[in-house]
Order: C-alpha cells, then sequence, then structure tokens
C-alpha cells in the first residue's frame, strides 16, 4: 500500500468545496493519480495535482505530469476547425469534397462538414487495413479515406466515429489551411503556443518518459460490471459496430509504446493527445469566455454553443455506443448519458474517466484527468465529485 496521498496544488478562496472532492477521490473512490483544473470567467481558480504517476514504480505524480486523455482528445482537435472557422476557411454547412474534391466518392458526395463533425457519416470504421504505417503517411491515409463507403445513407444516423474522425478532421484541415499543416501540427502552432499549453496531438521525441504517466487498466470485473451489457458483449463481437470503430484496424492500443510508453509523433487526432489538466482548461476558458486570444470569432462562438442536430432516422441513438450521445461540430454537447456544464456547454470525455468542457454560460473551462482508467459511460464518480463542487460554488446563471 502507499503512504498518504500528498495532494499538491492550489485552490482559489471559496473553492475549497472542490480540494475536498479531489482529497475524497484517493480515500473514497479509488483514484490513484491525476489532476484537476477549474477556470473561471478567465482566472484559473483550481489547480491541484496528486497521487501516483506510475502504478508500478510508485512515483508520485508531478506539477507538469502529463497523461494520455483517450477521446478527450476530440474536443482539442475539434478547436482546430472551430480557429479555421473563424479565419473563413471553413464553413461548417459546405459539402466536405468542397475543400477535399477525392472525398466525393463512394456516396460521399453530398456528406456536410457539420454531419461529418456529428458522427453522422456513416465512416465509423475503415475497410481496407489501417495500420501505424499507414496512419503516419498522410497521403497513403488521405487515399484510403477517399475510397471509404459509408456503412449507410449519410446523415440518416448516427455512429461513434471513434478512431476515425480525427484522421477525417486533419486531412480536412490539411485542405484548407494554407499551409497544409497536420491537425497535430497546426494545433502546435495556433492553439498550444500562443496559449502556452502543455497538450500534443503527436507527442515529440522530447518529452522524457518521466513527466508521463501511464494509465493502470482496471480490473476484468470491474470492467465487466462497469459498462452496459450490451455494450460489452458488443465489444467483443467482432463483426459489431463498436469493435470494427474501436478495437480494430488500427485499434486504439497503437498510441502505446513499451519502450517510450505512448509512441512518438504519431498523431491520432481522435484518441492519443497527451498533456495536462491545466492545459485542457486553459484552452477551453479560452472558448468559453470570448475566444480574443485565439481570435475567435462570436459567430464561431455562438455555433459551438447551439444544440445538436439529430440524425433524420436514429436522432441521438448511437449505433457504436448503444445509447444517446449528442455531438455538434466535433464536440460532444450534454445529453441524457453525460451531462456536464450548463446549456451550451461543449467538450469530450475520454475513455477511462478525463473530461474537458467549456461552460460559457458560466464562463467555465474545466479539466479532469487521470492514470486509473475507470469504467462508465455516465460520467466517472472522481470527475463527477469534482464537478458538483464546482458547480455548488458557481451556480447556474440566470
Amino acid at each position: 500500500m502507499y503512504k498518504k496521498t500528498a495532494i499538491e496544488g492550489h485552490v482559489s478562496a471559496g473553492f475549497e468545496a472542490v480540494r475536498d472532492a479531489f482529497v475524497e477521490n484517493f480515500s473514497q473512490r479509488h483514484e490513484l493519480g491525476g489532476a484537476c483544473c477549474v477556470y473561471h470567467q478567465g482566472e484559473k481558480v483550481v489547480d491541484l495535482w496528486g497521487g501516483v504517476r506510475n502504478k508500478a514504480s510508485g512515483d508520485p505524480w508531478q506539477e507538469d505530469t502529463m497523461v494520455v486523455v483517450h477521446s478527450a482528445t476530440k474536443g482539442l482537435a475539434a478547436m482546430t476547425l472551430a480557429v479555421a472557422h473563424s479565419r473563413g476557411w471553413l464553413d461548417y454547412e459546405q459539402r466536405v469534397c468542397a475543400y477535399w474534391p477525392e472525398f466525393a466518392q463512394h456516396g460521399k458526395e453530398t456528406i456536410t462538414v457539420r454531419q461529418l463533425l456529428a458522427h453522422q457519416a456513416g465512416l465509423f470504421a475503415f475497410d481496407e487495413p489501417v495500420d501505424r504505417s499507414v496512419v503516419a503517411d498522410f497521403d497513403r491515409l488521405a487515399a484510403v479515406m477517399a475510397r471509404q463507403t459509408p456503412a449507410w445513407e449519410p446523415g440518416t444516423r448516427q455512429a461513434y466515429h471513434a478512431l476515425t474522425l480525427g484522421f477525417y478532421e486533419s486531412e480536412l484541415l490539411r485542405r484548407v489551411d494554407p499551409q497544409h499543416r497536420s491537425l497535430g501540427r497546426f494545433f502546435q502552432d495556433e492553439i498550444a503556443s500562443p496559449l502556452g499549453l502543455d497538450f500534443y496531438i503527436g507527442l515529440p521525441e522530447s518529452i522524457p518518459n518521466s513527466r508521463l504517466a501511464p494509465l493502470a487498466a482496471p480490473g476484468m470485473l470491474r470492467m465487466l460490471l462497469g459498462f452496459p451489457i450490451r455494450l460489452t458483449l458488443a465489444a467483443f463481437n467482432r463483426r459489431s459496430n463498436i469493435y470494427r470503430a474501436l478495437v480494430v484496424n488500427p485499434g486504439t492500443e497503437m498510441y502505446l509504446d513499451k519502450e517510450r510508453i505512448y509512441a512518438r509523433n504519431l498523431e491520432v487526432p481522435s484518441g492519443n493527445g497527451v498533456g495536462t489538466a491545466r492545459a485542457i482548461a486553459r484552452a477551453y476558458s479560452v472558448f468559453a469566455t470570448d475566444g480574443r486570444e485565439l481570435q475567435l470569432r462570436p459567430e464561431t462562438l455562438r455555433l459551438l454553443s447551439a444544440p445538436a442536430i439529430p440524425s433524420t432516422h436514429g436522432g441521438f441513438y448511437d449505433e457504436c455506443m448503444m445509447g444517446d450521445l449528442r455531438y455538434s461540430l466535433g464536440f460532444m454537447k450534454p445529453g441524457l448519458t453525460l451531462s456536464f456544464g450548463n446549456e451550451g456547454s461543449f467538450g469530450h470525455p475520454g475513455s477511462g474517466g478525463s473530461l474537458g468542457f467549456a461552460d460559457p454560460q458560466a464562463g467555465i473551462g474545466y479539466a479532469y484527468v487521470t492514470s486509473q482508467m475507470g469504467t462508465t459511460l455516465t460520467g466517472d464518480p472522481r470527475d463527477l465529485a469534482l464537478r458538483n463542487a464546482v458547480y455548488s460554488i458557481i451556480p447556474p446563471a440566470s
């Protein structure tokens, strides 16, 4: 057993309840190591970290410890397209093929950017083999994506594009960016560097292993009991939508590296973002306020805060996740399965428990990250405790 958990960081006066919840995560909710950061109206009011960075070694979580956040990466990826929209390079209502002509094959001719970013394009899996070498070659990957046939008529159903979405987003961004940068490169140049963020979509060689927290997997029993039984069974069915979207070709474990913890210089914009809670909260804080630091137009922020639009036949029922989930412009919106923030909030959770979001109504940028994977789709208990503490202090705007 480890000694009493050391909690570091600070909270502003009035936010002590968040620290209490963070401490209780370790004593009551099986936390191993993690961090939480909250900005309110542009001011950092919570910045906490503690516990164990590496379960095998017992090394402590440090102020600059970074961890992979799986699908919470999608929110940071969506920010790049929002910047492109603000610069007039991208119209969410335009057809994808207007920017990427080769995309107009095999029934994809009418897919709009909005439909793609709402997981309504039917492109949640690849039929052609896609491995790490293909992912690392943007031109080869673009050719594969251009040849892909939708699983059904685009816009009629929703299915979580667990890994594919980020690849499509990156190629779309390469087409509209005058410098033709990949999504990871664009994120570093136009969001991370200006804001001073410790977050990478494509981890560079320069980051030492000592700064990285390996993820500790949950036990098999917790995995079996934590998720809905239908989803668990589907995850083991090689022909199911979720298996094809998440487990294989290329599969979520592509981000791992035996020697370096996480793969270096490999961009998976839907799932291999690595960074701190502080970085995620800071980025969302800009989107939750006026966006001035990234020169975001009010119209872009208005669109991000607008309600999600359902698919024409399936509504918000997700054919991969088998539940009600709401997506808009690359972000997740609060819904029946996962509720967060206020009306108009947008963000994204990650497998295992991480979450980042912007709440423009309350002026909140929030993030929670962990080295101990949890097993729930409806909000990790550790994250939920922290969010409840935040909103007990900052009530909903009238």
